[in-house]
């Protein structure tokens, strides 16, 4: 039984239309991811954000053959993955994609992400390390990445492509030489990391901005104890408590209001649905207002490995 609640969609500058709210499936492990989809589309989720480095999108798939034989048709389903790193020269973005689809059991994705500006070594698994353990880089640039991600737009196997972890520069690099547009820009953003300058950038060259980790990740594997809590936060809980709302579901208000498309996670059932319950409620300007004014760049996903990376996006303001 499918919710009768109809979320927003964002038109793309494609002309193509995305659900503003989406189910993100980092860290959903197997055993748990299957259902988790078939219970997000049950509840009426319609956008599911996928990846290759995840390593459950065969499961993932499972659900959506599932899902597909109900009233639920694969024109009805908004599927996202993204090209990891070790797949990032050119030859391999395609192979790439087809190892997504024959996962996910489809014919084509609605949208293909560069998952990375970063390049790793290629033919040597997903995340090659040296002998020291210590991850191992390619020199391929996203650029030469991108001509081949517009491949795969002309030849049927996705309808749209993006970018995620990119940051302004970088962006403006595949905007002044690409024939395709990128759609979207993924990346880390909630009130600790509001990412203003970034979505204003974005949304003059109409690339629209979604939001990874809108919660803070308080799963990530290298919190710690001392780590600032967004969904504890003082002005987030009184926001909440003046909507008789929760805390997650105010951060991902927070993110629609914006235009910002938002990908939330999670695999339980009552959460799943909690953050679906988002389009019957809004925040007021000084809510929204009050909310900003937490930005204090916490990066929770800082990928500080990589730093020394050639490419690494976050050594800039934005």
């Amino acid at each position: 039984m499918c919710s009768t609640i109809m979320q927003e969609e964002i038109k793309l500058n494609n002309g193509t239309k995305m659900p503003i709210l989406g189910l993100g499936t980092w860290k959903s492990i197997p055993g748990e991811v299957e259902k988790a989809v078939q219970t997000a589309v049950a509840i009426g989720y319609r956008h599911i954000d996928c990846a290759m480095v995840y390593e459950n999108e065969n499961e993932i798939g499972n659900a959506l053959q599932k899902i597909m034989t109900s009233d639920v048709k694969r024109e009805d389903l908004y599927i996202v993955s993204k090209l990891w790193n070790s797949h990032h020269r050119p030859d391999l973005v395609e192979i790439g994609l087809r190892e997504s689809l024959k996962h996910l059991g489809l014919d084509y994705l609605d949208l293909y992400l560069i998952h990375s500006p970063m390049a790793f070594q290629e033919n040597s698994g997903l995340n090659p390390v040296d002998d020291k353990g210590k991850l191992i880089y390619s020199s391929i640039d996203y650029v030469e990445t991108w001509k081949a991600m517009e491949a795969c737009v002309r030849s049927g196997l996705t309808r749209s492509i993006g970018v995620s972890n990119f940051n302004s520069y970088q962006l403006q690099r595949i905007l002044d030489t690409c024939t395709i547009k990128p759609v979207t820009n993924q990346v880390e953003c909630h009130p600790y990391l509001n990412q203003q300058k970034l979505i204003d950038y974005c949304a003059k060259r109409q690339v629209l901005v979604t939001a990874y980790s809108p919660l803070g990740s308080p799963d990530r594997p290298w919190a710690k104890s001392g780590d600032r809590s967004l969904l504890q936060d003082p002005v987030v809980l009184e926001i909440a408590k003046t909507h008789n709302k929760s805390a997650a579901q105010v951060l991902i208000r927070y993110q629609i209001q914006r235009g910002v498309a938002v990908i939330p996670k999670s695999v339980s059932k009552a959460r799943i649905e909690e953050n679906f319950n988002v389009f019957d409620f809004k925040l007021s300007e000084e809510e929204m207002t009050n909310l900003n004014s937490l930005n204090c760049n916490v990066r929770y996903l800082h990928h500080d490995w990589v730093a020394d990376h050639p490419y690494f996006p976050f050594a800039i303001e934005f």
